[in-house]
């Protein structure tokens, strides 16, 4: 996490430039100063390129180390793959750098960005635990469970229903507690025991679907999504993405145990090193010729599922693409199978469309994160939305993309809630009163 700097100080990040500190309070050449200029010198390199961050790192921490090391021979493939999307959001962002660049002073504007919303802890707190609550309710009532995954149906309870309005909650709470501790109304450690809990609650959920890429996918959003913001150091995320791989075979072997106590066949010759050649997944979409049609979701889908909800529309068929994949590749309805996010697109929109996917993302990032100087809590919270749901490695596209549709009508209520309990104009100097216990 960035520290407080000492008072007087100037901090210029020129991205991919220079570092200079000026001013009278400027650290010395001590450990500790040259430890925080790093940690600021790298948060301005990640808010300048966030989107190109959240796309290379899952990819050079893991998936490409597993295909050199498991030598695969489609990795200049995976290569290619990555390079395009990165093509795509890089040059949008370096574009973006000669129109504005994130705040450089980061704390200290985020601080003065909310200062007109006192209560958004509160708020952090309501969404929070409402989404927590909403997730094992829907969780007990069938909704997302392996069961229903392979069934192909979705629960018609009515509260499972309501609970479904609520998807996405999580991320919401995640975004506004992060708000909640860059405007100093919450300190550290209360921010990471919410974090803890919001990955506990995942891990229950995890538990009773008997499916656990939700909770990965949980995880490394908020690993990235803190990285990007500040909150997290780069050097502890690695050392916990250690601790999970460690984990993993006895997540896997537990997951498997309660698929099979609920009746889902679990194919015994795949272990737990199998699914985790994510590099094999992706490179499956190399032999065929793109871009393919397969009836995957049009635009007139983007609006029925993006933007009605279920419980205003109950008779519509469930959405997988991951089944229409499987179903594609010779398998059955009842599984699904993706390329992961970036498979994905080079398979239904081939090559021009991973740049073009990126490009405007990144495009949209950008604005979110530099327009009208320093994001506030509504554009912090679309932020974290593209960060969970768009562009997470995982996703499916273009369900993704309609999930993120989903997420903000979902939000829509909370937009409403922080706009009503704002206070009045705030200046640019505006100090923001801190509870005992928070740190600036």
């Amino acid at each position: 996490m960035i520290g407080p700097r000492a008072a007087g100080e100037q901090l210029v990040v020129d991205c991919g430039s220079r570092l200079g500190v000026s001013g009278a309070g400027s650290a010395g050449p001590g450990h500790g100063g040259w430890s925080r200029r790093q940690r600021e010198l790298v948060g301005g390199l990640l808010r300048c390129y966030p989107v190109s961050f959240l796309v290379l790192a899952p990819y050079a921490v893991f998936i490409l180390p597993m295909a050199v090391l498991n030598d695969n021979p489609q990795t200049g493939f995976i290569v290619l793959l990555v390079g395009l999307a990165l093509l795509g959001s890089v040059s949008v962002e370096t574009m973006g750098l000669f129109l504005g660049r994130p705040d450089p002073r980061w704390r200290q504007g985020m601080r003065q960005a909310t200062a007109r919303y006192p209560r958004i802890y509160p708020v952090a707190r309501l969404v929070t635990l409402t989404g927590m609550v909403a997730s094992i309710t829907g969780a007990h009532l069938g909704r997302g469970t392996v069961v229903a995954q392979v069934s192909g149906d979705v629960s018609d309870n009515p509260l499972a229903m309501v609970c479904a309005l609520f998807s996405g909650w999580g991320t919401l709470g995640f975004a506004l507690l992060v708000g909640s501790h860059l405007s100093g109304r919450l300190s550290s450690r209360r921010l990471y025991c919410w974090v803890a809990v919001l990955v506990g609650v995942e891990a229950y959920v995890a538990a009773l679907t008997a499916r656990s890429a939700p909770l990965v996918a949980l995880v490394f959003f908020v690993a990235a999504a803190g990285a990007v913001c500040g909150v997290f150091r780069l050097r502890h995320l690695l050392l916990w993405a250690v601790v999970l791989l460690l984990a993993w075979p006895a997540m896997f072997a537990q997951r498997n145990a309660i698929r099979e106590e609920r009746g889902v066949a679990v194919d015994t010759q795949v272990t737990a090193t199998d699914r985790l050649r994510l590099d094999s997944q992706l490179t499956a979409v190399a032999a065929f010729e793109v871009p393919v049609e397969i009836g995957q979701p049009g635009v007139a889908d983007y609006f029925r599922y993006g933007l009605v909800p279920r419980v205003l529309d109950p008779d519509r068929p469930a959405l997988s693409t991951g089944q229409q994949i499987n179903q594609f590749l010779g398998g059955g309805p009842t599984s699904a199978y993706t390329f992961l996010l970036l498979g994905n697109i080079w398979f239904f929109d081939g090559p021009a469309g991973m740049v073009a996917v990126h490009a405007f993302w990144a495009g949209f990032v950008a604005l979110l994160l530099r327009w009208r100087s320093r994001p506030g809590p509504a554009r912090l919270t679309l932020f974290c939305l593209v960060f969970s749901d768009v562009l997470l490695w995982s996703g499916t596209y273009p369900d993704s993309t309609i999930g993120f549709l989903q997420h903000v009508v979902s939000a829509a209520p909370v937009f409403l809630l922080l706009w009503l309990t704002r206070s009045g104009p705030a200046g640019c100097d505006d100090e923001v009163t801190l509870p005992v216990g928070a740190v600036r």
